[in-house]
């Protein structure tokens, strides 16, 4: 086994039950939210490593390098190999610049604020970047807005609430997860109205 997997089978061993079934759960996603289509294999794959990416980062505030390098460079060569299948290569090219302007996005916003954006948080909004452009330009435009907006109104709640200060660091990833989400599935929703 690789390196890379092996460091990828150690950050999710001690988290195997919430992983399993948060991974069963989005896969099962994927695959509604994909059609299913020439693109589902690589939403599978960025859902599954994204509910592990969600429990790691929720429990320990770090987005792990062996599960996000892996699930960028598959779900990219899936993405390549549907559009060479379905010659849709202004989604491939979209998904790429897509993938690109998010993670720059969040590279800068780590630059500038390190203590607030972690580098983690960058490399996978590339992951989401990615997935969410191939589905439009629309949901990469959600996908950059809704985890600020999911995550700034649960900061206010537990502000509110005397649960966390400002000072309170909270795991960003599951956020931007949750937003990339949203957005596939308004994409699904507004494919699939007659409207």
């Amino acid at each position: 086994m690789p390196p890379i997997l092996q460091r990828a089978r150690a950050e999710v061993a001690p988290h195997r039950r919430a992983v399993t079934g948060g991974a069963a759960l989005g896969a099962a996603w994927a695959v509604w939210a994909s059609g299913p289509g020439w693109a589902t294999p690589a939403l599978v794959v960025a859902a599954v490593a994204g509910a592990a990416l969600w429990v790691v980062d929720a429990r320990t505030h770090r987005l792990p390098d062996a599960l996000t390098y892996p699930a960028t460079a598959v779900a990219a060569a899936l993405l390549a190999l549907a559009a060479l299948a379905g010659g849709t290569w202004d989604a491939a090219l979209r998904a790429l610049l897509g993938g690109l302007l998010l993670g720059g996005a969040y590279l800068l916003l780590h630059l500038v604020h390190r203590a607030g954006m972690g580098r983690g948080d960058a490399k996978l909004a590339v992951l989401l970047g990615l997935v969410t452009a191939w589905f439009g330009w629309s949901a990469l435009v959600a996908a950059t807005v809704l985890p600020i907006l999911l995550g700034g109104c649960v900061a206010l709640v537990l502000m509110v609430t005397r649960r966390a200060s400002r000072g309170t660091a909270l795991a960003f990833g599951p956020y931007l997860l949750a937003g990339a989400a949203l957005a596939v599935t308004f994409a699904r929703l507004a494919a699939a109205s007659p409207y």
